[in-house]
This record gives C-alpha cells, structure tokens and sequence, in this order.
C-alpha cells in the first residue's frame, strides 16, 4: 500500500505546475477578463464556454456544471486518478522527487496503478524505437516506411518502433524494470500465453497512441510478414489507460496548432497522418480502429472552441467504404459548432499515396476545405432515386429535407433548399423551402429530441441535447440586492483578502442572510480568517476549501474564488462599500429584532431588562449612523 506523500512536497508540486499549463493540455482557453480564462467545460458537453480558470489563484470552476478545484483536482477529474496518482505525475512534469511517510524516496512499488501503466507504456515506447532504428530483423519495418516515403528522422518524430518476432522480448525487459505479471497483462502490452504472460504485439511495426496529455496509452500495429495470421492492423485492447473510442492518433502533435488555426483535419491512418504533418498540414488526426464519434468530437471541440470560423475537414477513400465513413461522420455534424467539409483526393487516394505520387503540395491542397459535408450527403442521398419520377423525386426529397434542416445557419440552410429543389429537378422551389423550414421548426420545438414527426422523411434522427447541469446546494437570487451583497464580499474576502481584511475577520457567520454564504464565510473562519489569505494567497484558498464540510460547499468557494469582481476597477473604496453594507444590513436586522422585543417587553416586562434592551438599541442605532457617516473608517 502507498505511503502518504509528504504534504511539503504536495505543496511544492501544485506551486511548480501552473494550472493553466495543465488544463490547455486538454482545451483551449482565451481571456476572460480579470486574469481569468475561459474554455468548453471538459466534465459536460456546452456550446458557449462556462469553464474559467484563475491562474493567479491556482483555481478552476464550471459556472456550468459547478465542477470546480485546483490543479491536483482537475487532473484527477479529468483522467480519473486517485490523489496520489494525480501529485506523481505532476511531479514526474517538474522533475520533483517525491518523499513518502512511510519510508524511502519514490519507491516505484508504491506507484499508482494507473501511473505504473503509464510508465510501463513510456518504457514499452522507447524499446520499440530502439528496435526499430537497431535491430537486423527491423529492417522488413524500415522497408516499410521508407516505401511509404518516411526516413528515420520521420520515424523518431512520430516515436514509430518495431516489436520483433518471438514470444517474450518486452515482456522480459519489462520485468527487469521492475514490472510484475499482473501490470503487464493490465496494460494490454502482453497477453497470457501457455506458460505465461508474452508479448501481445510480435513482428509489428509499432505506433505509440498518446492522450491529449502526450502520454503513450496504446499501440496501434501493423502486420509485416505473410505468416502472421492476424489482422491487418492490430490496436491495444481496451484498458484502465486506453479507450479507443476516446483517443486520436497524432492529436499531443496537433493540438496547439489545431487550437490556434481553429482547424482540423481528420484523415484514416497513422501514416496518413504522418504524410500530412510532414507536407505541413500539422492539424491531421486520425482515429484508431473505430469510426469517428461523439467522444472524437468532444476532444476536438475543446480545442476548437466552436467560433464561428473553427473548420472540421474529413479526408475519406473515394472508395463505396470511404463514401460510407463520410455519411456516418455526418450524422454526427450536428454536434460540432464548427463547419465540417469532406475532401477526397484524385484517384481516391489516401494522403499518404498523394504525397508519394504528387508530394507536399497536394497534400496541403488536399487539406484545403472544399466540399461541404451536408452538400456530400445530400448528393449521396440523391444519387439513390429515379429522378425522372414523380414518385422518386418525392421520396429524395424527403430523405433530403431533414439534412439540409440541420444546417445552422438559417440564411445557407435557405439557399441549400433552393439548390436541393434543382437537385431533385422540382420547379417548386418555395416548396422545397418551405419543407425544409418546417422539419427545422419541428426539430426546434423539440429541441433537438424525440422521434422525427411523421412524413419527416425516414433519415431524419435527432441527438438528445446536453443534459441540465444538477443544481447542487439552496437555489440563490441573485437579483436580491442581500445577496448580491454577500456574494460580492466573499469574491473579496477570497481573491483580494488584502483589502478587507482585517476587518472582514470580525463578521460573525449570522451577517450572511444566504445559508451557501454562511457556510463559505465559516470555512474562511476555520482557514484562520482573510489574513491567512494577505500571507500566502494559494495556501489560503487550499486551506479555506479543505475546511468546507462538504462538497456542495467546497465547490461554492471555488465558484466564488474564481467568479469575476463586478466593478472593473476593484479598490479598497469599493471593498468598503461592501463591507458596510453587509455590515448595515445586519444591524439594521438586529435594530429590528430589538424593536420587536422592546414592544414585548413594554407590555409586562422587567424595567431592567427593558432598560438594556433600550440600552442595546441606542447603541446600535448610534454605530448605524456612524458607518452611514464614515463609511469603512467606522468599522
């Protein structure tokens, strides 16, 4: 069993890795504003990005789905690690050697499972490489790629490797790095034989498949000799790291480029991939052995973060199988903001051949949008009737209608039902448009679910939309100007302890109307108060979300320490009108409070509990003017 990490290294480890650097690794983000940025919410599916970060504060919040945290949280939502999985892989990032409580200095068996995974795919990786550029029996691999038109410089940029024939030979490295049985069956890198575990991949040429993060998760292998009786191309069974579903070839290599141009390309194969990288089309990704789906297209649109110029293009095979792939992409278009296209090379050729026979520039032409997507599908549904009928042209259309009732913007869905009317060769183009702007009312109405209406045409499918976030916690108005109040002097108490403390420390919990505020301004109490927060602002807010008493109230300060301030300028004279007003408002509650009780006690009470209670109201009465007179001064 782990040891527990040494906290000053746990420390040392969420100060050395900034949590924008983590969380860009997996989406874009912009500025918003503030010294925030912001980006689509990885944790659930949104069309306007909710998700902000706070580098500053060292912070994340999805005023979506309330997910909230530092950086050690956000990599263990995001790639499902225990706590101590998450602070061993920082630390592998920064190069900080670890100490654990329970003894000795990062013993690798007291690695998590997932970590060791990872490490165990890492070392597998470099072996493979190593095979590859210094094995005799690799030369059939090498044969290979430079067939294809990829040297050794190509084949180390991409970590290309060889897995020689027989039975063991990784697996018997990985047991002298340290590496047991069971981690290695876990890891789909070996499989157990007659007398053991042996190597899952022999005789292959090798392509190491890396998560967004860059870190090796699978193998996508390709038979060389006529004697291996497997497939054509062998993939990494599904495992705790790899999911073949949610990975995509290539996209560590594209992602910055594919976040900055707002553009991507999806090509078949790893080498195609590899052809479009090298003849500068640095934006090509590919899945591994599986269609493209919805969690390919979550990935992409996290990087993308669906502006209204952001470009998907789809390179397929010319070929019926191509043609196929490219309808099923489409039925998936509507889930992208951005505009998808279908290019298909001459001849039908993949980018890899094109860049042999017609080299980079094609390649780069190639990549260029030119079809659009729903214009592909609709040629092909059309394709498939007898247009010189009636009766033909009737059912085109209304296969037809509920694809071109998709397209997002009105004004081109107009014009695409006009083109479809020449299509079909109806003369009635206003009825062709008129179909459309129904099917697209329907599907509005309902939005975006249930059964297509009747007559809709039998291609018609709807996707559910994004499920409502769960409200966690009481429901809050923030048009009560209470509240708005309280809320804004938390924001304060949290982002800029500086300018209220010390005298937002003296407020009692009662003075927050909101039970949420009540419970934040209590676990500001329990982290030492605001001053803790003047010293050290990280270790403050780390402290101020540890005392939270659970979950709903945790992720209510991260919401508050990263939620935008109000007033864009935020100085100690806006920080006092907050703090009295929060101030007059509770005493103006206790004025009443003794009002009541001053007319209960008139009627039969005692003198002298009369008399101090009168007593109480004058002072309060007094310090009310005094804070109405003084402002902050009179706190």
């Amino acid at each position: 069993m782990a040891g527990r990490i040494n906290d000053e290294d746990v420390k040392a480890v969420r100060d050395a890795v900034p949590i924008d650097a983590v969380v860009s690794e997996y989406l874009q983000l912009r500025n918003a504003g503030g010294g925030n940025l912001k980006g689509l919410c990885p944790f659930h599916d949104e069309k306007s990005p909710s998700f902000q970060v706070s580098p500053s504060k060292g912070l994340f919040h999805c005023f979506g789905c309330q997910e909230g945290g530092d950086t050690l949280t956000f990599v263990m939502k995001i790639d499902h690690l225990s706590f101590s999985e998450a602070v061993e892989r920082l630390a592998a990032q920064a190069g900080i050697t670890l100490r654990y409580e329970e003894g000795g200095y990062n013993p690798s068996h007291q690695r998590g499972e997932r970590i060791r995974l990872v490490e165990a795919h890492k070392l597998a990786a470099q072996w493979y490489a190593e095979q590859l550029a210094t094995h005799p029996e690799a030369d059939t691999g090498r044969a290979f790629l430079a067939a294809r038109g990829f040297d050794q410089t190509a084949a180390v940029h991409f970590g290309v490797g060889y897995s020689p024939q027989g039975w063991d030979h990784l697996t018997r490295f990985l047991r002298g790095k340290g590496f047991t049985d069971k981690e290695l069956l876990l890891s789909g890198l070996a499989q157990e034989g007659r007398r053991g575990p042996i190597d899952r991949f022999r005789g292959r040429l090798m392509w190491p498949i890396r998560d967004i993060g860059g870190e090796v998760v699978g193998f996508g292998a390709r038979k060389l000799y006529e004697a291996d009786n497997g497939p054509k191309y062998l993939n990494t069974p599904d495992t705790a790291l790899y999911r073949k579903s949610q990975v995509l070839y290539g996209i560590d290599l594209a992602k910055k480029d594919i976040a900055k141009s707002s553009r991507a390309v999806v090509v078949e194969g790893y080498t195609d991939v590899m052809a479009c990288h090298l003849a500068g089309v640095t934006t090509a990704i590919a899945t591994c052995g599986t269609a493209f789906g919805t969690e390919h297209i979550k990935i992409l649109r996290r990087l993308l973060m669906d502006n209204g110029s952001a470009r998907v293009i789809f390179t397929f095979d010319g070929d019926a199988a191509g043609q196929k792939a490219a309808l099923r992409a489409f039925e998936d278009d509507q889930k992208f903001a951005a505009e998808t296209y279908i290019a298909i090379a001459p001849d039908g050729m993949d980018p890899c051949d094109l860049r042999l026979v017609k080299g980079d520039e094609a390649v780069a032409e190639l990549a260029e949008p030119r079809t659009p997507l729903f214009e592909f599908a609709l040629r092909q549904i059309v394709s498939r009737y007898d247009l010189d009928t009636p009766a033909g042209r009737a059912a085109a259309l209304d296969e037809a209608a509920p694809v071109v009732a998709r397209i997002k913007n009105s004004g081109a869905q107009h014009e695409v039902a006009v083109q479809l009317a020449g299509l079909l060769g109806i003369l009635d183009t206003q009825f062709v448009v008129r179909r459309v702007g129904q099917i697209a009312r329907w599907a509005r109405e309902r939005g975006g679910r249930g059964p297509a209406p009747a007559g809709s045409g039998p291609r018609q499918s709807h996707e559910p939309g994004p499920s409502r976030p769960v409200p966690r916690g009481p429901a809050l108005n923030l048009r009560n100007p209470v509240y708005a109040t309280e809320r804004e002097l938390l924001k304060l108490a949290l982002q800029r302890p500086e300018l209220v403390s010390p005298a937002f420390d003296a407020y009692g919990t009662d003075e927050f109307t909101a039970a949420p505020y009540a419970a934040v301004r209590e676990a500001i109490q329990e982290a030492g108060g605001a001053e803790q927060g003047v010293r050290d602002p990280q270790e403050y807010l780390l402290r101020v979300r540890e005392a939270a008493p659970d979950d709903t109230v945790r992720s209510m300060v991260t919401e508050l320490a990263v939620e935008a301030i109000l007033r864009r300028t935020v100085d100690e004279h806006y920080a006092g009108e907050q703090l009295v007003t929060v101030r007059r408002r509770a005493v103006e509650r206790r004025v009443r409070d003794i009002q009541s009780q001053l007319t209960r006690l008139a009627a039969h009470g005692d003198p002298a509990q009369l008399s101090a209670v009168q007593n109480e109201l004058w002072v309060l009465q007094q310090y009310d003017q005094a804070l109405r007179a003084g402002g902050a001064a009179a706190l």
